[in-house]
């Protein structure tokens, strides 16, 4: 998984590219829990990430978790077909905030 970083204004972009799953996650979770230090505004670009097993949904889960606590934002932006719908069937839809774009993420936590 490659993890690119990027800013939009005060929100702060990581881009995700890959495969979201028990390989990948530790570094994907340190990435994400790095970002959030200090109660950022993170957007989690999940345009080119293909596959998310429950690892992922964890990491995505304590992102959350982390910003929320510490007065900050997440959101995911652009989950493609396969990744919204594990989000759906998970319940996760519910809980985190899931924008078409990454403009609409940003414009939304922003």
């Amino acid at each position: 998984m490659d993890i690119t970083e990027s800013t939009a204004g005060s929100v702060k972009v990581a881009a995700l590219k890959g495969r979201l799953d028990t390989a990948t996650a530790p570094a994907a979770e340190a990435k994400l829990l790095a970002l959030l230090e200090g109660g950022a505004k993170l957007v989690a670009d999940m345009t080119e990430v293909h596959y998310v097993s429950s690892a992922g949904l964890r990491v995505l889960l304590k992102a959350a978790k982390q910003a929320k606590s510490a007065g900050g934002a997440f959101a995911l932006a652009g989950p493609q077909a396969p990744v919204r719908e594990v989000l759906e069937i998970s319940g996760f839809d519910k809980i985190l905030a899931i924008h078409p774009t990454r403009d609409a993420a940003v414009a939304g936590i922003g």
